[in-house]
């Protein structure tokens, strides 16, 4: 049997609606690139969740359309945008750090310190994963400033590869306790 894998862009917004163990799911999936982003931000008011999809072994690549800015650097800005953003205060978010095969093999190549100069730990695969994770956690100002967010909504942060069918556990799972703290919180 022959398998081939591609990737395709996606533009604009596409709504995919599916079942899991009797639950339904509506996603969207959105284009991440600068010049879509304009067309989605503000249709996501009052969603469960965001599930978020950066790629962990692009730390060191530039963008398609900006060859100046790093893509690592710009999905960090975009998480931030996007999880302190008044259409997501309440929202918890979904972090998938993808494309973890390439990175555990990058890495061993071109250590992480070539883009985060402040990283001094071992350039071992889970040392960086974790930093890179927590790089994108720390962005996340509601989980932080209680004051001002009021419920300072959860990061599930996951280090993935797309061809992993676990993904979708790890999504489903995620989504029960945002809804079961959601509950808890309402009846308290």
């Amino acid at each position: 049997m022959d398998l081939l894998r591609t990737r395709v862009r996606t533009t604009g917004i596409v709504e995919t609606t599916f079942a899991i163990d009797g639950n339904k799911f509506r996603m969207f999936d959105v284009g991440g690139q600068r010049n879509e982003r304009k067309k989605w931000i503000h249709c996501f008011e009052n969603v469960t969740a965001v599930i978020f999809v950066a790629a962990i072994s692009e730390y060191d690549q530039v963008l398609y359309e900006d060859e100046t800015s790093n893509r690592m650097e710009e999905a960090l800005n975009l998480f931030d945008e996007i999880c302190n953003s008044r259409w997501f205060r309440d929202t918890s978010m979904i972090l998938f750090l993808n494309k973890s095969d390439l990175f555990r093999e990058k890495i061993q190549e071109i250590p992480l310190k070539t883009h985060f100069k402040e990283y001094s730990g071992p350039n071992e695969y889970k040392e960086c994963c974790d930093y890179i994770k927590l790089q994108f956690e720390q962005r996340n100002r509601a989980a932080q400033d209680k004051e001002t967010y009021a419920h300072g909504e959860k990061i599930y942060a996951h280090v993935t590869c797309a061809t992993n069918s676990t993904n979708v556990d790890h999504v489903f799972n995620a989504v029960k306790d945002i809804i079961i703290r959601r509950s808890l919180r309402e009846e308290a």
